[in-house]
């Protein structure tokens, strides 16, 4: 009973979940600046048989109880609203409206979506047993970012169980997937400073040259994945930024890299970064140069 008229609500309530997508869309915000996104979304609650915490952890999140009339598990459910650093051209009526900033990864069709079906479900509170918990969350592009904020709050104290789902555009809207064991990828960062030492392009053999020793560490860092990794395992090495920039006839004295590495498991990113390091040892004794290398974990397999 329950879900049939869970699903009846949801289909009545259509273009209201459209028409907060559009607006969503239209005003974009950073990982922990999502300050008018958050005003939304607690407007959307007020005057509705809820309670809400907001700014959670000091930042933007919030989370919302709706409590059901019948005994019953805690439930949550988690939607995140912040966008990425994107400049929009794609023609859309309702395009982004701040210069730089686009929901390309859909968070603003999770919030819409999470809106909606929350609005639904304190309708249905005379039926609803347990208690369900929305997570609104923040920053979620810059992890481990809002998650820990909402994980430290105590707010999800006693869940039972937690839900989220992510949009992903080489399905139908017709298709729900998922999967058992690790579904999306961690996720590491490296920065690599190439120091050298500078001359000029007419004298080459009395400089080390920074350029060069990068350019070789940006070929040779993919035999990491294509020759150090089991055929079986999933890795990816790549480079994201190469920095070098100087005078046309100057051998520049350092260039500096930075990069991301994915991984399905946790001990391929570990085995990825000794590989790395590795590398860098034979960077610098063949290119006579030094390296500053700095690895970090940002997010591990989900």
């Amino acid at each position: 009973m329950l879900r049939s008229l869970l699903f009846k609500k949801l289909e009545q309530k259509e273009q209201d979940m459209i028409k907060h997508y559009q607006y969503l869309h239209q005003y974009p915000e950073p990982s922990f600046n999502e300050v008018k996104t958050s005003q939304y979304i607690e407007a959307f609650y007020e005057n509705k048989d809820v309670v809400i915490h907001n700014r959670i952890g000091g930042n933007y999140g919030l989370i919302v109880e709706i409590e059901g009339s019948l005994p019953g598990r805690t439930i949550a459910l988690r939607a995140d609203f912040d966008a990425l650093n994107i400049t929009e051209d794609t023609g859309l009526p309702f395009s982004s409206k701040n210069k730089g900033w686009m929901h390309a990864c859909g968070h603003d069709a999770h919030t819409a979506y999470l809106l909606i079906l929350a609005e639904c479900l304190i309708e249905l509170k005379e039926h609803l047993p347990g208690k369900i918990i929305i997570i609104h969350q923040h920053a979620e592009e810059l992890a481990p970012g809002g998650a820990i904020d909402m994980m430290q709050s105590g707010y999800l104290n006693g869940v039972d169980e937690i839900y989220g789902i992510h949009l992903f555009p080489d399905y139908t809207p017709d298709v729900i997937s998922y999967r058992k064991g690790p579904t999306m990828g961690g996720r590491s960062l490296f920065h690599l400073k190439v120091k050298g030492k500078g001359g000029h392009g007419s004298s080459p053999h009395l400089a080390n040259d920074a350029i060069m020793a990068a350019s070789t560490f940006v070929t040779n860092v993919q035999t990491v994945v294509s020759r150090r990794l089991n055929p079986f395992d999933m890795g990816v090495v790549t480079i994201s930024s190469f920095n070098g920039l100087g005078s046309l006839n100057v051998i520049q004295d350092s260039v500096e890299l930075a990069g991301d590495v994915r991984y399905m498991e946790s001990r391929i990113g570990h085995q990825i970064h000794d590989e790395i390091e590795q590398l860098i040892r034979g960077l610098e004794d063949t290119f006579n140069i030094q390296c500053e290398f700095k690895y970090e974990l940002d997010c591990i397999p989900l």
